[in-house]
């Protein structure tokens, strides 16, 4: 229809030259479809280069220990996407031979993949019928049809997910999904979309009803809740004391600084005279502010962080704590939160 082909006539006029677009190796595609999800192009790209140059293939990439591929990862956030990829490396390694899937069935029963990224690889690396809807595609179709189902409701993604199939060029199926997804990431953009040259202007309906700014609609999600977290810097020398978070939060696996989470916004003073502050750290520990506050968004959180040195430590500690000295100059080998990254950068270079 006239819709696919403008489309795709735009996408060979005005697409931007990515290295996942030369190639039809479903690793290779879907290392890119994951490192980009929720992941602007720019940012992502040296991630792609990186782990494409350390795990040449899904083999190299199963056998790497999990604190590599986070390391690897950090900077990205939403961690539990590299520990999935980790865990679908290793299906692919066990379940088929080392060879990567590129039927849509065989990828859905992969850690982590959905039916966006597994439309995406099996299209793009096999050409089959299957289309790919990804925020840009809802923006897209909300616009040019006018629909006004929210995206983000059960009832509103069988409506996009039924037209997205509809529209699909089946002869170009791999082709289509791209110019699409490159058109409203180029062209039909979120804010200011350049309307005045759109190939679709003539029939898109968000346009004659002057409503482009107000499509696609989108339920309002839960607020995000405000925790307070207190990291305490504590050096011996050449070390600095760490943590290793545990599982069933933000950041599993990952190393950060001792941290004290309060319910609140603390003072130094206060701090000092908090009783899980002084059953860690002594009741004669001198605490310096040296960090913070900082706000740190995550999803559905807002992380208040501030970050302080403590004097006079007396290892009173918990053992029940996962913390450990590591060596200033080891820290490098650490995964570690964006957060905890860039205030120990700050700190040692």
């Amino acid at each position: 229809m006239a819709f696919s082909n403008d489309i795709i006539t735009w996408y060979n006029q005005h697409k931007r030259d990515l290295p996942w677009r030369d190639t039809t190796d479903p690793y290779v595609i879907w290392l890119s479809e994951v490192i980009l999800q929720q992941t602007r192009v720019a940012q992502g790209l040296p991630y792609f280069h990186r782990f494409l140059s350390h795990y040449p293939d899904v083999g190299s990439f199963a056998s790497a220990p999990e604190g590599e591929i986070l390391r690897h990862w950090q900077g990205l956030g939403y961690y539990s996407r590299a520990r999935n990829m980790h865990n679908a490396a290793k299906t692919v390694v066990a379940a088929h031979g080392g060879v990567f899937p590129s039927r849509y069935d065989d990828l859905m029963g992969l850690k982590g993949v959905g039916e966006y990224t597994a439309a995406a690889i099996a299209s793009f690396a096999a050409n089959e019928p299957r289309a790919v809807v990804d925020g840009n595609v809802f923006r897209v179709l909300a616009r040019y049809f006018g629909i006004d189902e929210p995206i983000n409701s059960t009832g509103g993604r069988k409506v996009f997910l039924k037209l997205a199939q509809e529209l699909l060029d089946g002869s170009r199926p791999g082709l289509y999904n791209q110019a699409i997804m490159e058109f409203g990431a180029l062209q039909c953009k979120p804010q200011n979309p350049d309307c005045a040259n759109c190939v679709l202007r003539l029939d898109c309906r968000a346009l004659k009803e002057g409503r482009v700014d107000q499509l696609p609609v989108k339920l309002k999600g839960k607020a995000s809740r405000n925790r307070y977290f207190n990291y305490f810097v504590v050096e011996e020398g050449d070390r600095v004391l760490m943590n290793r978070r545990g599982p069933g939060d933000i950041w599993e696996s990952l190393y950060e600084l001792p941290l004290i989470e309060t319910p609140r916004s603390m003072e130094l003073h206060e701090l000092a005279a908090d009783k899980v502050v002084m059953e860690h750290f002594g009741p004669n520990a001198g605490l310096k502010l040296v960090g913070g506050p900082v706000k740190h968004v995550l999803s559905h959180q807002n992380l208040h962080a501030q970050f302080i040195a403590v004097d006079r430590f007396e290892g009173v500690g918990d053992k029940k704590m996962n913390w450990r000295y590591v060596f200033i100059k080891d820290l490098g080998t650490l995964a570690k939160p964006k957060l905890i990254y860039s205030f120990l950068k700050g700190l040692y270079g």
